[in-house]
């Protein structure tokens, strides 16, 4: 598991000449961050699509959040008609390929005028995770004992202050969860950005790397430079995940087991 990552990292730090080299080398002779460099100055500068990255998964995020714990909520604790049907039609989307969707959604943003910005991007990627991260919602805040429901009602507490003040805390897990999921689907998609944005300084780091791919230096492709890239992509997805594992995997189970 770890193997294709130790070659990354050190294909990133491979001088010119080895990088060039035929047979190609697995082991740098020389360390150098050459690659690292030319990455940095590549196009609008690597800055700028890291913070495009940033930008339209903390964006994903938010939006997220905002409609799952509500829906998840209103779900589980509501009785109404439909209800059961209304879930099952939200999960239907996940059979369905977005990358389908994305020729009218680009013709519709285009009217709205939210194509090359990162909201306009940032909605995709919520509709791309909205139907999984309601199911984990949904299934957590059922996990919840409903005496704690029961007494913060005869405290009279209302519908939101027990949401806010009761399930919310019982349900960290579940949010960090989708919290998690929402940041790597954002942060890893690479076809809708492509369609969305067209502008060089809309772009995100996926779509970025897609075109250094493409282009060609003395030799071909820079494969240091992308080796780097990829390098970067992968830090902050290691990152989040150790910084929030312990809530992870209890929130995953809590949301998928009853």
């Amino acid at each position: 598991m770890l193997l294709p990552i130790v070659l990354t990292v050190l294909a990133s730090l491979k001088s010119t000449a080895d990088a060039a080299a035929v047979p190609p080398l697995y082991v740098p002779t020389s360390l150098s961050l050459d690659s690292y460099q030319r990455l940095w100055d590549y196009q609008a500068g690597l800055p700028a699509y890291l913070a495009n990255s940033f930008g339209a998964a903390f964006m994903t995020i938010a939006f997220t959040l905002l409609l799952t714990v509500p829906a998840g909520y209103g779900l589980a604790r509501f009785r109404f008609p439909f209800r059961e049907a209304i879930f099952v039609l939200l999960l239907l989307a996940l059979i369905i390929p977005y990358q389908a969707l994305l020729t009218p959604i680009f013709l519709m943003f285009a009217k709205l005028k939210l194509t090359n910005t990162l909201v306009g991007l940032a909605i995709v990627h919520t509709a791309i995770q909205l139907p999984f991260s309601v199911y984990i919602m949904r299934n957590s805040f059922e996990a919840v004992p409903r005496e704690l429901e029961e007494a913060a009602v005869m405290d009279g507490g209302s519908s939101w202050q027990v949401l806010t003040k009761v399930f919310i805390p019982a349900v960290v897990p579940a949010i960090v969860t989708v919290t998690l999921f929402a940041f790597i689907t954002s942060w890893n998609e690479f076809l809708g950005a492509l369609v969305i944005m067209s502008k060089q300084s809309a772009f995100t780091l996926p779509v970025i790397l897609a075109a250094a791919r493409s282009e060609t230096a003395l030799g071909g492709t820079d494969w240091g430079m992308l080796q780097a890239g990829v390098t970067i992509s992968i830090i902050p997805c290691v990152g989040i995940y150790l910084l929030l594992q312990k809530y992870y995997v209890s929130g995953l189970l809590s949301g998928a087991v009853k």
